[in-house]
């Protein structure tokens, strides 16, 4: 037989030391941190771990911070919590005010607690450290299939345009971009100057979306010139910079930047740095670009989730059905029906 046909043994794998596998048998010892510390802080450090967007890891941090504060007030350690402790957590998260804004939580903020709570503890289970997740079988709140985000309206977008315009260059490079990309703005001020870049004839800028994903998206012309504007030659770096030009800009900063924008151009207080991806959707919609193309735009998996910024589907005049009998019938005369 020829050698050429004999596949190769393949290396041997170092090993560094002998492993008793008895010494693993209590899945506490497969989490970060010692027996000294707190098994539910153990296993959420070891979960976050697995989340690779910081800013969903901070959110769920809050979430999970939230639900331990309330626990030690209700006297039961967290991974001892049962499924009445959590249905009695959800109605305190929906009737108490929430300290930050002195508000009632709206229903999809309560669900994505909850949301957070039952990844958290499937994660236990999976584990081996739980025997059961006690908000497997919580229900939650329904939440509207519209998106209760405040938008801003075109007239309003162009109002916050103009007052960016009499900033710096920054500042209206960023308000073109989130207005007229409808990427997030973690999205945007995470993108470095080699993601700004050209692809079949159009310039572009590559981002990277929820999930790692990276999707690069089309730039208009006025984006293109409020980036080379703010840029000025620059050819390496993070594209949004700090006033002092020696580091990322960071989220907040920026988010309270066009806060300031916003009030300065009149628009409504409740306006968030997420108001303009809202707006774009809206927009964008309004003006009848398909679903599915607003949908690959903002990076959307699920079309439910484009559609609940559709304000107009459920007008009337909307309906494909005159259009399909027309299309269908042609020519063809129908008795009238009577009214």
């Amino acid at each position: 037989m020829s050698s050429a046909l004999v596949p190769h043994e393949p290396p041997a794998l170092p090993i560094a030391a002998p492993i008793d596998l008895r010494q693993r048998r209590d899945p506490l010892d497969r989490l970060p941190g010692t027996r000294d510390d707190d098994p539910f802080e153990r296993l959420a450090s070891a979960w976050l771990l697995g989340i690779s967007a910081p800013k969903t890891a901070r959110a769920y941090r809050l979430d999970l911070t939230a639900w331990a504060s309330w626990c030690a007030r209700a006297g039961v350690h967290p991974l001892a919590a049962e499924r009445f402790h959590v249905d009695a957590y959800k109605t305190w998260l929906s009737t108490t005010p929430s300290a930050r804004t002195g508000r009632l939580r709206a229903p999809a903020t309560v669900a994505r607690a909850l949301s957070a709570l039952a990844e958290f503890y499937s994660y236990g289970v999976s584990a081996e450290v739980l025997s059961h997740s006690p908000v497997a079988d919580v229900k939650r709140p329904r939440v509207s299939p519209d998106s209760q985000a405040a938008g801003l309206s075109a007239p309003e977008l162009r109002s916050v345009l103009a007052v960016a315009q009499t900033h710096f260059p920054r500042a209206t490079a960023l308000v073109l971009v989130l207005m007229l990309t409808g990427a997030r703005i973690a999205e945007v001020l995470g993108t470095d100057v080699r993601d700004y870049g050209s692809s079949d004839g159009h310039r572009t800028l590559r981002l990277t979306r929820k999930g790692n994903k990276r999707a690069r998206v089309v730039l208009p012309a006025a984006v293109v010139r409020a980036l080379d504007t703010y840029l000025d030659g620059r050819t390496s770096g993070p594209i949004f910079l700090t006033t002092r030009g020696d580091a990322r800009w960071g989220y907040e900063h920026a988010a309270r930047l066009l806060t300031r924008l916003c009030t300065q151009a009149g628009v409504s207080a409740e306006v968030t740095a997420h108001s303009f991806r809202h707006s774009y959707a809206t927009e964008a919609l309004a003006m009848g670009v398909p679903l599915q193309d607003v949908q690959d735009a903002m990076g959307h998996a699920d079309p439910r989730t484009t559609r609940r910024y559709d304000r107009g589907r459920a007008h009337l005049d909307r309906s494909p059905n005159d259009r399909l009998a027309a299309a269908l019938l042609g020519g063809h005369r129908t008795e009238e029906p009577s009214t």
